[in-house]
């Protein structure tokens, strides 16, 4: 395992599988997470036209708070310092916040085109965080860029407009791929510092320093009132949100799990490869016709997912964590290096 002998459940089944096991138990708790989740949202967000993305994830967060203790996670159990996951609820807010605004300036197709590539700054960014410094061979930015070209090719394949691209929107949408790169990479540092980290951990923390980050765009965008008002309206959103969030929360969850064994670049190709994987199943549901573009998507993607399956010629180069790197690191608390301290420490004499 990636965290040496750190054994993860998932929902009370252990990780302590080989590589393969851990791979598929994880992502089919990632895909059946996020299809519930994009079916809830199409009923909400199309049907009911109800756009209100920052009280939607306010309602969630609290949804997760719950979930959380019935798992029977605690405060007492954290082992990391809260000063860590005030970073990533930032990180996460900053970007949550510049792509719902980028939406105002890009149309659909490049909004497409941007979150598309969402796996190569990831892996560019592993190179920078500290506690990571994570580098990956040839072979993987190709299966990834192969994977990227592939997904935009299907997505687009039926498109009636070209992309329509903004200064001002390009901006705000590099800027929210940035922070998600950063954000991830963040995340499996975290993990690798101190595997004693557990998802719940990692979640609980997020949420509960997330929340009040959501209150200030609802107040001053007057959308906690407006949202409100329009489900009191139409009460039973509240349950259709209460089960998304259930749905969620177990997508969620797999994906931590995903980056705490295999790293934030592997998992940023499993949730673009889900966006194709969502749309072929739209299309055999629906039987929509499938063009050469269609084809041609479909045959790159394959082709990044089996290369990036091969084995390595050569181990992915990683600096070993150190109580140089991490004082100089200006990403983790004083509370953090005091962790990493105490562990060499603790290795030393077996050296």
């Amino acid at each position: 395992m990636k965290n040496g002998d750190q054994t993860r459940f998932l929902f009370g089944i252990s990780l302590h599988r080989p590589k393969w096991q851990q791979f598929l138990i994880c992502s089919f708790g990632f895909f059946f997470g996020y299809l519930v989740n994009g079916v809830c949202e199409e009923y909400i967000y199309n049907r009911l036209q109800f756009s209100y993305g920052w009280y939607f994830t306010f309602v969630q967060g609290f949804v997760y708070l719950i979930l959380i203790r019935l798992q029977g996670f605690t405060m007492k159990q954290m082992v990391n310092p809260w000063n860590s996951y005030v970073k990533l609820s930032s990180v996460l807010m900053g970007s949550h916040g510049l792509t719902k605004g980028s939406l105002a300036y890009l149309n659909y197709p490049a909004q497409i085109m941007f979150k598309s590539t969402k796996v190569l700054p990831v892996m560019i960014m592993g190179a920078f965080v500290p506690g990571l410094r994570r580098k990956y061979s040839l072979h993987e930015y190709i299966s990834a860029l192969l994977l990227v070209v592939g997904l935009i090719l299907f997505t687009l394949a039926d498109s009636q407009t070209s992309p329509n691209f903004s200064i001002i929107g390009v901006i705000m949408i590099s800027g929210a791929l940035i922070m998600d790169a950063f954000l991830g990479n963040f995340q499996e540092a975290i993990f690798t510092i101190n595997p004693e980290t557990t998802q719940m951990e990692m979640l609980f923390c997020s949420t509960i320093v997330g929340i009040p980050f959501l209150l200030v765009p609802m107040v001053l965008t007057g959308e906690l009132f407006k949202a409100w008002s329009s489900c009191s309206q139409y009460p039973y959103v509240y349950g259709v949100l209460v089960f998304e969030a259930m749905a969620t929360f177990i997508g969620q969850v797999s994906v931590l799990s995903l980056i705490a064994i295999f790293g934030a670049a592997t998992t940023a190709m499993i949730t673009t490869a889900r966006k194709a994987v969502t749309l072929l199943l739209s299309y055999m549901i629906f039987t929509k016709p499938l063009t050469e573009r269609h084809g041609l998507g479909l045959l790159l993607i394959s082709m990044g997912i089996i290369l990036r399956m091969l084995p390595d010629t050569k181990p992915s180069p990683r600096v070993q964590v150190s109580n140089v790197n991490v004082k100089k690191s200006k990403a983790f608390s004083k509370e953090l290096e005091s962790v990493v301290d105490e562990q060499d420490e603790e290795k030393k004499p077996l050296i």
